[in-house]
C-alpha cells in the first residue's frame, strides 16, 4: 500500500496546510514520511538535499526513539585516534578510539597522544564515582514550611527509597543531598545509581512518583507543598557547575600516566619543566582569571568527538568538558593527569542503539549491558591523550606548526 502513495500529492497538501508534518508517520508509513518532509523542505528552501537522503538507517526504530519530523540523517567524518594502552579495572588492553568530528588536526592530536601513552607504558584510569542527580523545585507556604520539609526528607529516606525505587528494575537512589532553601523554596537533589543507563530518563520518572508522596505524606502532617518543577536547576543537567565540578555527577574520571624525562624530550619534543609551566600557567591560573569551570585546554574537544561516534547525548558534552588537568614535573620525568568529575556515559539506550553509533560502540567492545563504566575509562583515557598531546604542544611551540602542515 505504501508503495502506490503519491509523494507529490502529500507535499501539496503540506504546502497548503492542509495536513501537519508530524502526520505523516501514522498515515503514510515511516519511509514515505520521511521522503515526503525531505521533498517538502526543498520546495521551501529551493535546497536540493542529495547527501541527506543518503543513509542506511533505519527510519521506524529512529523516529520511535531517536528522532521526530525526520527528513533524512547527517554524515560527520568519522576517524580513530589509537591503539592507546589502557590500565583500567575494566578497560584492560590497547583500544583505537572512534571520533567523529569536522575539525581537522584533532584526530592527529590525540592520536599522537595515544601513541606517547602507549610507549610510555599506557593510562591508569579509575572511575571514582559514579551517579546520575534529579533536583526539583518544592514550594512551601513559609521558611518555617521549607524547613519541616527539608527535615521530614532527612528522617524518611528510606520511605521515599522504596516509593523511587518502585519505578524502575535498575535505579537506586543513594542520597538525596544536598537540600538547599532558597525563600521557601527548596531544592533537593536526589542521587541515583542508574547501571548502564545514563539515566536520565530513570531518575527523572522516579524523582516525579517519590515527589508525589512526599507531597501526600506531609498533607497529612497539615503542610500543603507544590513541586513546581521537577528539575530545579541544582541537578544541574547540560550546563557547566560548580556542583557538578564539585560533587560530580554521572561517571567521574581519572586518567593518569607517567612518563620518564627521556620519553618526554624524544616524543614530545620538550620538557617536563616546560609543560609543568604551561599547564600551570594556562590551564590554572588562566582559568581560574576567567573564572572558567574547566580548568583544562580542550577536554570538550575529545568529549565532543567521542560522544558523536557513540550516540551519547551531545548536550552533556557541556559537563563533560569540565574538569582538571594537573601536570608535576618530578625528579625522573613527568606525572600527568586529568580529572573529569561530571561524564554522563551509556552503553544502552538514547542514541546508542543507532546503527552506526552502535557500530563505533563495538569497536570498543562496550555496546550493551554491563559496559559503561569499561566506556568511561576509554573515554577517560581518550582525554589524557588530547590534552597531553595539546599541551606537550604548545611547551614545545609545535601548535601553530601543526595546523599549518595539516593545511588547516
Amino acid at each position: 500500500m505504501e508503495n502506490n502513495i503519491n509523494i507529490d500529492e502529500i507535499v501539496e497538501k503540506l504546502l497548503k496546510k492542509e495536513i501537519k508534518v508530524y502526520q505523516l508517520d501514522s498515515k503514510f508509513g515511516e519511509r514515505n514520511a520521511v521522503i515526503a518532509r525531505r521533498k517538502y523542505v526543498e520546495k521551501l528552501s529551493n535546497v536540493e538535499t542529495r547527501h541527506i537522503q543518503e543513509y542506511t538507517l533505519d527510519e521506524k526504530l529512529a523516529m520511535q526513539k531517536n528522532i521526530e519530523n525526520m527528513i533524512g540523517a547527517i554524515q560527520i567524518p568519522l576517524g580513530f585516534a589509537g591503539p592507546i594502552s589502557i590500565n583500567g579495572k575494566y578497560a584492560q588492553g590497547e583500544f583505537n578510539v572512534p571520533l567523529a568530528t569536522t575539525e581537522g588536526a584533532l584526530v592527529a592530536s590525540i592520536n599522537r597522544g595515544c601513541s606517547v601513552i602507549t610507549k610510555c607504558g599506557g593510562a591508569t584510569v579509575r572511575v571514582i564515582d559514579d551517579k546520575m542527580t534529579r533536583a526539583p523545585i518544592i514550594k512551601t507556604n513559609s521558611v518555617v514550611d521549607a524547613l519541616k520539609l527539608k527535615e521530614w526528607i532527612l528522617d524518611n529516606f528510606a520511605k521515599i527509597k522504596e516509593i523511587a525505587e518502585s519505578t524502575t528494575r535498575h535505579g537506586k537512589l543513594i542520597q538525596i543531598s544536598p537540600i538547599l532553601i532558597v525563600g521557601r523554596n527548596v531544592y533537593p537533589r536526589f542521587t541515583f545509581k542508574t547501571g548502564d543507563a545514563m539515566g536520565m530518563n530513570m531518575v527523572t520518572i522516579a524523582t516525579e512518583k517519590a515527589c508525589s508522596f512526599i507531597e501526600s505524606e506531609l498533607k497529612k502532617e497539615g503542610i500543603i507543598i507544590d513541586t513546581v518543577a521537577l528539575s530545579g536547576n541544582v541537578c544541574v543537567d547540560k550546563k557547566p557547575a560548580a556542583i557538578n565540578l564539585i560533587e560530580g555527577r554521572g561517571k567521574s574520571v581519572v586518567a593518569e600516566v607517567f612518563l620518564k624525562e627521556e620519553y618526554v624530550e624524544k616524543y614530545l619534543k620538550t620538557t617536563s619543566k616546560a609543560i609543568e609551566q604551561v599547564n600551570t600557567y594556562k590551564n590554572l591560573i588562566g582559568s581560574a582569571i576567567s573564572s572558567s569551570l574547566g580548568f583544562n585546554a580542550q577536554y570538550a574537544n575529545i568529549v565532543g568527538a567521542l560522544f558523536l561516534a557513540t550516540g551519547q547525548d551531545e548536550a552533556h558534552i557541556v559537563e563533560g568538558s569540565m574538569g582538571i588537568t594537573t601536570a608535576e614535573c618530578t625528579g625522573d620525568g613527568l606525572y600527568f593527569s586529568v580529572t573529569l568529575p561530571d561524564l554522563p556515559v551509556a552503553t544502552i539506550g538514547g542514541g546508542t542503539r543507532v546503527e552506526t553509533q552502535r557500530e563505533c560502540l563495538e569497536i570498543l567492545g562496550c555496546a550493551g549491558a554491563e559496559k559503561a563504566v569499561k566506556f568511561a575509562e576509554i573515554a577517560g583515557a581518550a582525554v589524557l591523550a588530547g590534552e597531553l598531546s595539546l599541551i606537550g604542544a604548545l611547551a614545545a611551540g609545535h601548535l601553530a606548526k601543526a595546523h599549518s602542515e595539516l593545511g588547516r
